[in-house]
C-alpha cells in the first residue's frame, strides 16, 4: 500500500478523543433507554466499533450497506440498498452510525427508508461532515469533525476499497 501520496489530516489520538466525547453525550442522552445503533456498511464500521465499546447502556447493534460510489471519488447520485436491516425498529429509539457526510444524499435516502418503519426517535451520528458541501436538511446529533472538502481514507474510509485500515485520517 502506498503512503507517499497521503497526508496526515486526523491523528488517531484525536479520533480516539473525540470518540469518547461523542459517546459520553449518548450515554447521557439514552440513560435508561435501548437505543439500536444501526452501521452503515462499510466505512463506518471502525467508527462503529469504536464507538460502542465506548457505550454503557444497554444496546443493540445492527447493519445496512447502501451505495453512491462505486470505485468512484464522486457520488454517482443514485442510492442503492444492498443489506437490508436485520432488526425491527418500530417504536425503538434509533442511532444511525456514519462514516462521512458530504453530499447528504445517502443519509437522506437512509432516513426516508428507517422513518418508514416508525421508529420512536431517530438520530445520527457522524465521524465526518463536509460542512461546505452538504446541503442537508437534517441535523447530525452526534459529530465528530466537520471538514473541508478533501477526499479523505482510512480509519474505515476508503478509495476502491482500499485505506480503510489505516489508523488515522489521511488526504488522498
Amino acid at each position: 500500500m502506498e503512503k507517499t501520496k497521503l497526508q496526515v489530516f486526523i491523528k488517531p489520538s484525536q479520533l480516539s478523543r473525540r470518540i469518547k466525547q461523542l459517546a459520553a453525550d449518548i450515554n447521557h442522552d439514552y440513560r435508561n433507554k435501548i437505543p439500536i445503533f444501526i452501521g452503515v456498511l462499510n466505512g463506518a464500521f471502525i467508527f462503529m466499533s469504536d464507538l460502542i465499546r465506548e457505550i454503557d447502556v444497554k444496546c443493540e447493534v445492527d447493519f445496512l450497506k447502501l451505495s453512491s460510489y462505486g470505485d468512484s471519488k464522486i457520488s454517482s447520485g443514485e442510492v442503492k440498498t444492498i443489506k437490508e436491516l436485520n432488526c425491527d425498529v418500530k417504536g425503538r429509539d434509533v442511532i444511525i452510525v456514519e462514516d462521512i457526510i458530504d453530499s447528504g444524499l445517502s443519509m437522506k435516502y437512509m432516513l426516508s427508508q428507517i422513518k418508514k418503519h416508525k421508529p420512536k426517535s431517530v438520530r445520527l451520528a457522524a465521524l465526518l461532515h463536509k460542512k461546505d458541501v452538504a446541503k442537508i436538511d437534517f441535523k447530525i446529533d452526534y459529530l465528530g469533525f466537520a471538514i473541508d472538502n478533501k477526499f479523505v481514507v482510512g480509519y474505515g474510509l476508503d478509495f476502491a476499497q482500499r485505506y480503510r485500515n489505516l489508523k488515522g485520517i489521511y488526504v488522498l
